[in-house]
């Protein structure tokens, strides 16, 4: 599997995770290449209540069997809908998804910041419905204090290996981000 470096030659980071599909291939990758994520989950996005539960848990499950921390960020959907108001018709990869990243990737580098941790990555990089341009300059954006790591988490091999650890690690797969403006373009 593919052996990755960290900016600066960093051990520990912070990943931004969406979910457990996106996760499996990525922790393990870091785990391989030497590297100690504290997996942030961050997902004020995530619509309804019940479907956030379900990701964090699934994401939690794998967390723990990888002996990997998980800090769960605060569900704030009110404040997230603030963030995106007057974008809800925006296709997906638009300007919906640009403030939306960027709600959620500030929040993450913030945590990282106040952990003392000095790089911060996401698996929203690993996602093919993603436009990785967009999410990378967001990612650099609210990373002032700290490392952004624009890794393609879709190359190396890791998109076979994370439908692999899908099937091995039976996860929950969903076929949309979680926002219900999204759902609305996957039925």
């Amino acid at each position: 599997m593919l052996k990755v470096e960290a900016p600066g030659g960093a051990r520990d980071i912070l990943l931004h995770a969406c979910c457990a599909p996106c996760s499996g291939a990525i922790l393990e990758c870091l785990r391989d290449s030497g590297i100690r994520p504290v997996v942030f989950f961050s997902n004020s996005n995530i619509y309804p209540r019940a479907e956030y539960d379900l990701r964090l848990a699934e994401l939690q499950r794998y967390a723990d069997k990888m002996g990997v921390e998980l800090v769960a960020d605060e569900y704030d959907h009110d404040a997230w809908l603030a963030a995106v108001r007057g974008l809800e018709r925006e296709p997906e990869r638009g300007a919906r998804c640009a403030a939306c990243f960027r709600f959620r990737l500030d929040r993450a580098a913030r945590f990282a910041a106040r952990r003392g941790l000095p790089v911060v990555a996401t698996t929203l990089a690993s996602s093919r419905w993603k436009d990785l341009d967009q999410v990378n300059e967001i990612g650099n954006q609210c990373c002032k204090d700290i490392q952004w790591w624009p890794q393609n988490w879709r190359k190396g091999g890791l998109q076979e290996r994370r439908n692999e650890v899908i099937r091995e690690q039976g996860f929950y797969n969903q076929n949309w981000c979680g926002c219900e403006f999204s759902r609305h373009d996957n039925p």
